[in-house]
């Protein structure tokens, strides 16, 4: 079956219409100087450049290349310095980008695509086919690759413009992974390719100062519309550098959090970019005394609170999510029953009105009894747990801190442990303890990833083989919308599933906005649903920009 890939694969939905809002509110802050290098991040904005502040943890450690975290990842955005197969526009419709149309086998195993014949790469050879199937193949070879392409058997070029995905099983979900997959030219691809990437899409890599910034300007040879935005000068900094630069008037855009979002500098607005960068947290279902492996390293599994059902529950149902929205992001974000709400694969089972007096029940009904310390106990054990979140990160340690809170009137006693993202600190607990995590992208993958038994992001270690079977049957449907109820049966089947009133193996509280401060004069385009990852997504579009 033919598929021409300006197909919509989805409707319209009405918060990606909404995009992002501005607010016109101002504030004061300390002067102090942008801690760019060199006079790029200090040049004022003129027709042709903006200056945006964006997060540390966003700078690609390994460089430019698709074959480690650039643009396919746990924080997936568009390349920018690559072309991809096919791309989504705001409205999160499929679109040709280097792809004309595909086929696929009738037993979903084989995906053939036609591509341009026109494009050449930064250094004037042309793409084709073969470039494709090398990037394919080098993404999953790739031992550093975030990408997760494990359902590919290999990628196979039978003519310049003609490129074969073969797979090992049905995955209709490839679709979302191509438009973030940036294809790299296979002459000029090597060890040093992340600091001198050649690409052939919208812009091209300048100059990057590692740990300070990177600039990209346009590519004259793009096949595509001409960037209005000639030069973008990206800083990698921390949450109070960027405000700071913000307030020093450095910046046009720079990023903020709910915490300092009520300091807009003179002379810029908030910017508030709705999201799907879901935070929720884990609730390991396992007994202690095993072990998991993340494919790295060999952790401790299991947790003697959070693997009994009752408390699982209790805790579904006893955390307010509007009152953690007020009190930690200050209104900017919407609560969250799954990771993904408000997409056409969402399910409205997932949704659970607070109710403390139910949650308590659900401990006493599990055999639990308040003791005389306001804590829950069954068989000598206090309904007590450790709750880890990411110490750089000030909206998860609030709420962390809210939602210890908030257990306290359940009887559930929480204390939060602030760490960092090494192997002896979150990682280490990722399957024996809650964590706040932030999961969330354009596509309902994350389903399969945090759900799947063998998930590379099932922390909670849930394991149910009906649950899998939805799964496995939502990726071999026909089509993506044929999908959609598939998904939907994946959290709950009406009798079972990770959904609160089935297994409950997480507790899902908050979508956050992104939020950036805009300089005056300077226009952001209309925003797609922001993903996990507040960084790079807002320089998705940064080629439709203006700045008077």
């Amino acid at each position: 079956m033919k598929r021409i890939l300006t197909i919509v694969f989805a409707a319209v939905f009405a918060f990606a219409l909404a995009g992002c809002a501005s607010s016109g509110s101002s504030g004061s802050s300390g002067s102090a100087s942008a801690s760019s290098s060199g006079s790029a991040g200090s040049q004022a904005a003129s027709a042709s450049q903006v200056t945006v502040a964006i997060p540390v943890t966003s700078e690609p450690e390994a460089g430019f290349d698709p074959f480690f975290t650039w643009g396919c990842g746990e924080h997936v955005h568009e390349p920018l310095i690559q072309s991809t197969l096919i791309k989504t526009n705001k409205n999160l419709e499929f679109e040709n980008d280097l792809a004309t149309s595909y086929e696929v086998s009738a037993d979903g195993l084989t995906w053939t695509f036609k591509i341009r014949g026109d494009v050449k790469f930064t250094d004037g050879q042309p793409l084709t086919a073969k470039d494709v199937a090398f990037t394919i193949n080098g993404i999953k070879a790739s031992e550093g690759s975030e990408c997760d392409l494990s359902f590919v058997d290999e990628a196979v070029a039978t003519d310049d413009t003609t490129v074969q995905i073969k797979l090992n099983k049905p995955f209709n979900a490839l679709l979302y992974q191509l438009a973030n997959i940036g294809i790299v030219p296979e002459h000029a691809h090597g060890a040093d390719y992340g600091t001198n990437p050649i690409g052939s899409g919208r812009y091209k890599l300048e100059q990057w100062d590692r740990g300070q910034q990177a600039i990209l300007v346009a590519n004259p040879d793009y096949y595509g519309e001409a960037p209005k935005i000639d030069r973008v000068v990206v800083l990698f900094m921390e949450e109070d550098a960027a405000l700071a630069a913000a307030a020093a008037g450095q910046v046009d855009v720079a990023w903020t959090s709910a915490t300092l979002a009520g300091s807009v500098p003179s002379g810029y607005d908030l910017l508030s970019c709705k999201s799907v960068d879901s935070r929720g947290i884990s609730l390991p279902v396992d007994q202690p005394g095993g072990k998991k492996s993340d494919g790295e390293s060999e952790y401790a599994l299991g947790n003697a609170v959070t693997s009994d059902l009752a408390v699982r529950q209790a805790i579904n149902y006893g955390i307010d999510r509007d009152q953690l929205v007020k009190n930690v992001m200050n209104g900017h974000g919407t609560v969250a029953y799954s990771v993904g709400d408000g997409m056409p694969w969402a399910s409205d089972d997932m949704k659970v009105a607070t109710d403390v007096e139910a949650a308590k029940k659900y401990m006493t009904d599990g055999g639990w009894e308040l003791g005389s310390d306001g804590v829950f106990a069954k068989g000598g054990q206090r309904a007590s747990f450790e709750l880890y979140y990411p110490s750089s990160d000030s909206v998860r340690q609030a709420i962390a801190e809210e939602f210890k809170n908030q257990m306290a009137a359940i009887g559930i006693e929480v204390k939060p442990v602030g760490s960092t993202w090494t192997p002896d600190g979150l990682y280490a607990h990722q399957f024996s303890d809650p964590i706040v995590w932030g999961w969330g992208s354009n596509a309902p993958i994350e389903i399969y990833n945090i759900y799947y038994s063998t998930g590379n992001s099932n922390a909670a270690n849930y394991n149910n083989a009906t649950t899998d079977a939805h799964i496995e049957a939502a990726l071999a449907a026909s089509t993506v919308e044929q999908s959609y109820d598939l998904w939907k049966q994946a959290y709950w089947d009406g009798s079972q599933g990770p959904a609160p009133q089935g297994s409950a193996a997480w507790v899902w509280l908050a979508n956050v906005d992104h939020l950036y401060f805009v300089k005056d004069g300077v226009t952001v385009a209309d925003q797609k649903p922001h993903p996990h990852g507040h960084g790079w997504s807002i320089l998705n579009n940064v080629d439709e920009w203006s700045v008077k």
